[in-house]
C-alpha cells in the first residue's frame, strides 16, 4: 500500500511507475506544528489520571486505571483511554525483513547500526528516506485507530544518539513531524517519548503530550511540565522515585513498574500508580 497511503496527510504525486517519488513521500507528511490544522482535533489522555504501562504484555488493568499503553499487536482495554505503542525510529527484533533493505541504517562499512541498548536496528530517517517510513508506520497508526486506540506512542525519538553520529537531532525532529500530521490526520493525538532536551523543539515535532520513562530518577520533570503542562505520563522503576514524584508532581500521572514490564503472575511484577 506505499503507493498512497500518505494522502490522509496530503496530495500524492506519483512516478510513472505508479509509486510515490522519494521527494512527493518526504514533503507529504511534512509540518511545522504550526500549520497542521488537525492538531485543533485531537482529544488528550485526561491529565492525572491513574495510568499502567502495558508493554510487556496486555493484562487486566488494576483498579482505578483510566489510561493503559500497550503494544500495537495487542488489543486496546475496554472501557479506557488506550495509547498505541509502536516504534517509528528502530525495528523491532524479528522484523527486520517486513522493512525495505535501504532504509535500513549501515555506517560507511556496509555494516548495519544496531542500539546495542535494545538490540535493536535503527531506520535510517535521514531525508530521502522518511517518506517511506512514514508510509510504513502509517499503516500501524491506521491499524491503530481501527482496533480503537485513542493515541500514539512512537520510541525512540533519541535514537540518533546511538547512531554513530550518522543521526542528527534534525533527522529525529523531522521524522516526528511528519509521524505527528499522519497522525493528526487520523484524529489521534501523538506523545513525545523520552529526549527532555527536545521538549523545546515541540512546535516542530507537531506532539500533543509526553511519556517520559524516569524523569524524576534524571530531575527532567520539569523541562516535560514546561512543554505539556499537566499531560505528562511518567514511568519509573525505582520506589524512591516513584514517591519523590508522586509528591513533587501530583497533578501528572506517575507510574511504577519492574524494567521488564512482566505480566501479573511473574514474581518480577510490579504496578503502582499515583
Amino acid at each position: 500500500m506505499r503507493w498512497c497511503i500518505v494522502a490522509l496527510v496530503a496530495g500524492c504525486s506519483h512516478s510513472p511507475s505508479g509509486t510515490m517519488t522519494d521527494a512527493a513521500h518526504d514533503t507529504a507528511g511534512t509540518t511545522d506544528g504550526a500549520t497542521d490544522t488537525n492538531a485543533a482535533m485531537v482529544t488528550l489522555p485526561p491529565a492525572n489520571a491513574k495510568a499502567d504501562y502495558q508493554l510487556g504484555g496486555a493484562y487486566p488493568p488494576p483498579t482505578g486505571v483510566m489510561i493503559v499503553s500497550r503494544d500495537r499487536t495487542e488489543a486496546p482495554a475496554a472501557g479506557l483511554f488506550n495509547i498505541c505503542y509502536l516504534n517509528g525510529y528502530q525495528v523491532q527484533p524479528g522484523e527486520e525483513s517486513t522493512w525495505d533493505a535501504d532504509l535500513l541504517l549501515s555506517n560507511a562499512q556496509g555494516q548495519p547500526v544496531i542500539d546495542t541498548a535494545w538490540n535493536e536496528r535503527l531506520l535510517d530517517v535521514r531525508a530521502g528516506k522518511r517518506g517511506r517510513i512514514l508510509a510504513h508506520v502509517q499503516a500501524w497508526m491506521m491499524g491503530c485507530k481501527q482496533a480503537g486506540y485513542q493515541a500514539i506512542e512512537i520510541d525512540n525519538l533519541d535514537s540518533y544518539t546511538r547512531s554513530q553520529s550518522l543521526l542528527t537531532a534534525d533527522d529525529a525532529v523531522a521524522m516526528m513531524s511528519q509521524f505527528s500530521t499522519a497522525a493528526h490526520a487520523l484524529a489521534l493525538p501523538i506523545a513525545q517519548k523520552n529526549s527532555a532536551d527536545l521538549v523545546a523543539r515541540k512546535t516542530e515535532l507537531g506532539t500533543d503530550f509526553a511519556v517520559a520513562e524516569e524523569c524524576n530518577h534524571y530531575s527532567e520533570c520539569d523541562s516535560y511540565t514546561a512543554g505539556y503542562g499537566d499531560h505528562v505520563i511518567v514511568i519509573e522503576y525505582v520506589r524512591a522515585d516513584f514517591t519523590t514524584g508522586c509528591t513533587a508532581f501530583p497533578q501528572l500521572s506517575i507510574i511504577l513498574r519492574d524494567r521488564n514490564l512482566v505480566t501479573p503472575g511473574n514474581a518480577a511484577y510490579v504496578y503502582d500508580g499515583c
